[in-house]
């Protein structure tokens, strides 16, 4: 809960562009939290397997997008304290969530809830379930269930991951006091490497690249 003592609600906010930048154009806030969320990620291999033998040796490749699942109430009933429309919220989560016809896709999503981590997804699927009616046949409950997927751009992606081996290729974009040597140092782990680095990327002079260049750094054989 937050320092006031308010209850805090999940939150859905949607965006335009993959960097998350600007501000959300649309929220959808769950009056009644979720019991559970779930978060799953997946790791894939090679099971290469070498002649005359009986196991599989799994080569690392990647760490899949990981999932996250969660399910929350709509109550229309008031019992909550809070008497709402369960179509129109329903529409407003398909809205926030869903396909947008300005940008051609679906909207870039931020899902945060209290201390769990804020995660940069997609909706990935999601199934509504009714659960009580008016006579009219008006819906007076609802159950949406949602399993999101990671959408982080290029960039995030590649502060995250971290990848420091020197059998992987590389992208870094140059900061304060980083020079070509320095980052051939922490790659390769061999200041030498800056001439062929500098050969890949076309450059005629690297002893004083400006902020802001963007340097690809591939697998070198020592």
């Amino acid at each position: 809960m937050p320092a006031n003592g308010q209850l805090e609600h999940l939150l859905i906010q949607a965006y335009t562009k993959p960097d998350y930048s600007g501000s959300a154009i649309d929220t959808f806030q769950a009056y009644v939290n979720p019991a559970e969320i779930t978060l799953a990620y997946e790791m894939e291999y090679d099971s290469g397997q070498g002649a005359g033998t009986t196991g599989s040796r799994m080569d690392f490749k990647k760490i899949k997008p990981g999932d996250l699942s969660l399910a929350f109430f709509l109550d229309g009933t008031g019992a909550n304290g809070r008497k709402i429309d369960v179509q129109t919220e329903v529409a407003h989560f398909q809205t926030v969530t869903g396909y947008n016809g300005d940008i051609h896709r679906p909207n870039y999503l931020k899902v945060a809830w209290g201390r769990v981590a804020v995660k940069r997804c997609v909706l990935k699927s999601a199934s509504i379930v009714y659960k009580l009616f008016k006579p009219s046949g008006e819906p007076l409950r609802a159950v949406i269930t949602a399993v999101f997927t990671d959408a982080s751009d290029d960039q995030t992606r590649v502060a995250l991951a971290q990848d420091s081996s020197p059998d992987l290729t590389h992208v870094r974009t140059l900061k304060a006091g980083d020079t070509l040597y320095s980052l051939c140092q922490a790659i390769y782990g061999d200041p030498c490497y800056a001439p062929r680095v500098a050969r890949v990327n076309g450059l005629l002079s690297f002893r004083q690249l400006p902020v802001g260049t963007r340097l690809v750094f591939p697998p070198l054989e020592k």
